[in-house]
């Protein structure tokens, strides 16, 4: 199990790692960085919605992985109720989203700024903005669970 130390270690490094990544002209190709599938959620409120996982890396804390995604929700979307199995430290690229939380009062996020969501919280992020936002999200998570458990009903109901 890792300390907040490593915790907080490791999910800088993912973060430092990401950015360096996604501003570089040209991915050089390295074993270790496995691009994963798009996942397209919809439909409804969700359609359209879109989660590119750009790498995941094996941490150095032997059971934990390091997830990027690009994340992309068009105007007027949400992304769905749902959590992850460890933080989520974010940047918006693009766009203005307002993230709800079951458990605390919702924050607004602005085109450059980062964010921060702690393990297993439930959250929800709505494009408020005039242009598709595009979030660059890296995670530190137990290398046997998924990344997202999506969370059916409405704020507050149980997420499975």
């Amino acid at each position: 199990m890792m300390n907040r130390r490593q915790l907080a270690r490791a999910g800088g490094a993912a973060a430092a790692l990401g950015l360096t990544a996604a501003c570089a002209s040209t991915a050089a190709s390295s074993p270790t960085v496995a691009s994963g599938p798009t996942t397209s959620i919809g439909p409804g409120p969700t359609d359209g919605v879109v989660r590119v996982q750009l790498q995941r890396l094996a941490s150095p804390n032997p059971g934990w992985d390091i997830v990027q995604t690009r994340f992309e929700i068009p105007v007027g979307k949400e992304s769905g109720r749902h959590r992850h199995p460890g933080p989520e430290v974010g940047y918006i690229v693009q766009g203005d989203v307002v993230i709800e939380f079951d458990d605390r009062p919702s924050i607004t996020v602005h085109s450059g700024q980062p964010f921060l969501i702690p393990t297993g919280v439930v959250h929800n992020a709505r494009n408020i903005g005039q242009v598709q936002t595009m979030m660059l999200s890296t995670y530190v998570i137990d290398a046997g669970k998924p990344l997202v458990t999506v969370c059916q009903g409405s704020k507050g109901d149980p997420c499975g």
